[in-house]
């Protein structure tokens, strides 16, 4: 029998402080109600002031609902303690008898709960949605034995996304490891010669916006790649991008071929650089229908094919060594990466062609697997959508 509540019957604050500076495993929160590595510049911080989450406790950022039309929250369901801003509120469930920790997670997990979450919320800075507004809201809570069934259904899913999830975060890490072997310890390298990466690249195209909605002329739909999408496409999913409409005329000049590389050109943040750099393979092409573009703050770039993959994972190297903060300029706030400079100035190895060619004949069957584990990912994530509307039978 469903039984109703208030959520702030089966909930509580748990307000735990770093005092000892036991932990350092910092944490923020993203939109897809998950914890995050943090961006956040920490030197010179009092971390005591820090909350501690622990396992099967929630943290959720009320200051960010009126901002982002969501609400940001997250469950630790690691055994290590998570550390989160001294903003953020931390909670848990009182009593498992009632509700199961893991169903109310799904429960926030719902579209409909950030739309209900958003409307609670005023035009405050802060937004309106906060710890009262919470524990005043509805709840719906089935039979313990019915949550169990449907948590069940639920976690067999997210395990087999974690599991691919693993398994691409692994071929991404070979393809890395065999790329410094090869090339940055080889023994010959020395004897290479040294070009700049506008050696390798036949052209490059810059991106468009559209309209959100077909609009006058603009009626070519679009699946777009942004630089916030960048990560997620290097991990084998490009269901992030977003459709847009621009004209027809664009569409033909701007649309991304198989194997183009797409680059970030404006965006970062302090502590994040522009030039965040994917590969679009046939694989992604076919799967969104060839109708693909980048943003206008991204660039399209096509290179060698035979050195595709040296160019990439080289970019990818200098990258994560913090190399593109050194063409960074900024205008009214905005961060922009200065590509021209980049690629006309960085030096970078010429390894010849036969060694080039051997990486590659590893490295393409890797990259191959990894889309098709995120196409996978893509459409187990869609299945969990449909298990969540089992949860609005007993919803607000």
């Amino acid at each position: 029998m469903k039984s109703n509540y208030k959520i702030g019957d089966v909930i509580r604050v748990v307000d735990n402080r770093n005092g000892g500076l036991l932990c350092d495993n910092l944490k923020g929160l993203s939109m897809t109600k998950e914890f995050r590595s943090s961006t956040s510049n920490i030197v010179g911080t009092d971390l005591s002031k820090y909350k501690i989450v622990q396992k099967k406790q929630f943290a959720v950022d009320f200051m960010s609902v009126i901002r982002v039309h969501k609400i940001p929250i997250a469950l630790n369901i690691s055994n290590e303690a998570i550390l989160v801003s001294p903003a953020y509120t931390v909670f848990e469930v009182k009593d498992e008898n009632i509700i199961l920790t893991d169903y109310l997670m799904m429960w926030f997990s719902r579209p409909e709960f950030d739309r209900y979450a958003d409307f609670r919320s005023d035009a405050a800075i802060r937004g309106g949605y906060g710890w009262n507004e919470l524990c005043d809201t509805n709840i719906c809570i089935p039979p313990i034995k019915e949550q169990l069934e449907i948590v069940a259904s639920y976690k067999a899913i997210t395990d087999r996304i974690a599991l691919k999830k693993r398994i691409n975060d692994n071929l991404s890490d070979t393809a890395s490891t065999l790329f410094q072997k090869l090339f940055l310890a080889s023994s010959d390298k020395d004897q290479w010669p040294i070009g700049t990466f506008s050696h390798f690249i036949h052209s490059t195209v810059g991106g468009d916006w559209g309209q959100e909605s077909p609009t006058s002329n603009y009626t070519q739909e679009v699946s777009c790649i942004r630089g916030t999408d960048i990560p997620l496409l290097n991990a084998g999913s490009i269901s992030s991008a977003p459709t847009r409409y621009i004209l027809p005329k664009n569409f033909l000049a701007k649309r991304i071929k198989a194997n183009d590389l797409v680059v970030e050109i404006s965006g970062g943040s302090p502590v994040q650089a522009t030039g965040r750099i994917a590969l679009v393979p046939q694989q992604v092409l076919d799967y969104r229908g060839n109708k693909l573009i980048c943003s206008n703050f991204c660039r399209i770039v096509t290179v060698d094919t035979i050195y595709l993959q040296y160019f990439l994972q080289y970019w990818l190297y200098l990258y994560n060594a913090g190399r593109m903060f050194d063409y960074e300029n900024s205008s009214t706030g905005l961060k922009n990466f200065d590509f021209s400079s980049f690629v006309e100035k960085e030096p970078i190895p010429i390894p010849p062609e036969d060694v080039v060619q051997g990486y590659n004949k590893i490295v393409w069957p890797l990259y191959r697997q990894l889309f098709s584990n995120g196409f996978e990912i893509e459409t187990l994530q869609e299945t969990q959508q449909h298990i969540l509307p089992r949860i609005m039978l007993h919803g607000f």
